[in-house]
């Protein structure tokens, strides 16, 4: 499949099938996020990947955090937490700080963006669906999340990829055209 095309079908999955992701699949969409461009070849990522009982733990600290976030809407925090359950496979993605230097910290953030971007791509071409969160249950802005991950320093969470097989198709949506968002000078 051509690149246009993997970009042209690439979807936010948030449904999936009761099944495990392959240990060889995550790996392989491991290994397509390094190789993502990067200032000065920093390779500032890293990635966490929660499944099974490490799963399990990471939805009693999504809920407890929805409950604190939503006491009045029940509602959402029930749809929330029931879409993380039927989620296989969660990996959490980090991008390096580096103290005193706000400029390279910030070219590492977008790095991990790049690096999440291209496992997005490869989980298409893996028979993989794949959504990238940021707030709500993806506790990207929570520290619990944060000690949860060990409370490692010197890190700061770019997103929370909910990973599986697609429960079915996602239609596609309509995107503005590049020439109403561009400007030639």
């Amino acid at each position: 499949m051509s690149v246009r095309q993997l970009l042209k079908e690439r979807r936010a999955v948030r449904n999936y099938l009761p099944k495990e992701v392959e240990t060889e699949k995550i790996q392989a969409l491991l290994d397509y996020a390094v190789l993502a461009p990067n200032d000065r070849l920093r390779q500032p990522w890293h990635f966490y990947v929660i499944k099974g009982e490490a799963k399990e733990r990471f939805e009693g600290i999504a809920q407890e955090f929805l409950l604190e976030r939503f006491p009045t809407k029940p509602n959402l925090v029930k749809e929330s937490l029931a879409v993380l359950e039927k989620t296989p496979l969660v990996i959490v993605a980090t991008a390096d700080i580096i103290p005193g230097d706000e400029a390279s910290s910030e070219d590492n953030e977008y790095a991990v963006c790049c690096a999440i971007h291209s496992m997005w791509l490869a989980a298409k071409e893996l028979g993989l669906g794949m959504v990238w969160r940021t707030r709500g249950v993806g506790l990207v802005r929570d520290e619990r999340l944060m000690k949860f991950l060990g409370a490692p320093e010197n890190k700061k969470v770019v997103g929370t990829l909910f990973i599986g097989y697609p429960e079915a198709d996602v239609p596609s949506t309509d995107r503005a055209a590049a020439e109403g968002k561009t400007t030639w000078l």
